[in-house]
């Protein structure tokens, strides 16, 4: 991982249920990033829900 590279962590299934509940969004109204995507180590699956944290913000994606 290089240093500028913001961190990505893989969120448990209570985290994303959470999450979609204090958006109150659906899973699928997520924005995608896909699996091939070089900033994502191995082990994420189709529809894992990643968080990207940067400096002063947090994103969400979920992986198809």
């Amino acid at each position: 991982m290089h240093i500028l590279q913001p961190k990505h962590t893989k969120l448990t299934k209570k985290d994303v249920e959470e999450l979609l509940e204090r958006l109150n969004i659906a899973l699928v109204q997520l924005p995608k990033i896909s699996k091939k995507d070089p900033a994502l180590l191995e082990g994420y699956e189709m529809g894992d829900v990643v968080k990207i944290s940067r400096k002063d913000e947090e994103y969400y994606r979920v992986v198809i």
